[in-house]
């Protein structure tokens, strides 16, 4: 990780520390933490230069706010040894299986009727609707992504700085080995991408990571219901959690939260 490059460059990083994931023999370093809360405009400033350094900065936050290891950053709760690639994987194909295997009914199923289970993703029921068109981008991601780190940081004022060596911010989930989803995939390339299509489809950007929760910005959010019931799906497929045991409890309520919202936050339990 090229610390040399950003300081040559005139950026002055705060205390911090390279973190050892906990999978290692002791010498794979994927991430360098700060020691205190992050600054927005610093964060601003590295996103800004990531084509130049290679290191995407995250906005990091623990599972308890008052946990001295700052889990799972701060003790090295990562896994990047055992993740693969993104290339490797159709973001379509995942999405459309995830879809199958969170729509089937199950007869022992204590929780929800087979009815109440298809009521849930109604319109689309069991049948995958494919991945949605996308918005248009017309204003500037990064911009947006700035805006949305200012508001990040106001709810979440403990959120640390960590940048990791990656060629995108969907990349740098999978480098850093954040396994936040590990109760549905283990494998946290899979996530990383189906959020490059988002990235390249609504201008979405990786700018906060919790313990099981992934924030991104979107600069080109769905205007209506129809847009916006297409990307309610894939949101389900991704983290079926959000509709599950969210606010919004089924496809369409989620849906109508979406349109015209520049910010997309998942949480696995």
């Amino acid at each position: 990780m090229n610390l040399d490059l950003l300081l040559s460059r005139g950026i002055s990083l705060p205390p911090g520390r390279m973190i050892t994931s906990g999978e290692g023999a002791g010498d794979l370093q994927p991430l360098w933490l700060s020691d205190s809360p992050a600054s927005a405009d610093l964060w601003a400033q590295l996103r800004g230069e990531h084509a130049a350094s290679g290191l995407w900065p995250l906005l990091l936050d623990s599972l308890d706010p008052h946990d001295a290891d700052f889990r799972p950053w701060g003790c090295g709760e990562l896994s990047p040894e055992r993740m693969s690639s993104p290339d490797e994987h159709d973001a379509e194909e995942l999405l459309a299986r995830w879809w199958q295997d969170y729509t089937a009914t199950d007869e022992d199923d204590d929780q929800l009727t087979a009815e109440e289970r298809l009521a849930v993703t109604a319109p689309f029921g069991q049948t995958w609707p494919g991945t949605a068109a996308s918005c248009g981008i017309s204003a500037d991601p990064d911009g947006m992504a700035e805006q949305y780190a200012r508001a990040f940081l106001a709810q979440n004022p403990q959120a640390r700085l960590g940048f990791v060596s990656a060629p995108r911010g969907a990349d740098a989930l999978t480098a850093v080995g954040w396994d936040g989803p590990a109760n549905y995939d283990n494998d946290t390339a899979t996530f990383s991408a189906v959020v490059r299509g988002w990235e390249d489809r609504f201008g979405a950007r990786v700018v906060g990571v919790g313990f099981s929760t992934l924030h991104l910005s979107v600069v080109a959010p769905p205007s209506g219901l129809e847009e916006a019931l297409a990307i309610a799906a894939e949101h389900f497929a991704f983290c079926p959690d959000n509709i599950w045991q969210g606010a919004h409890r089924d496809l369409v309520a989620y849906a109508e939260h979406l349109i015209d919202l520049n910010c997309w936050e998942f949480w696995w339990d």
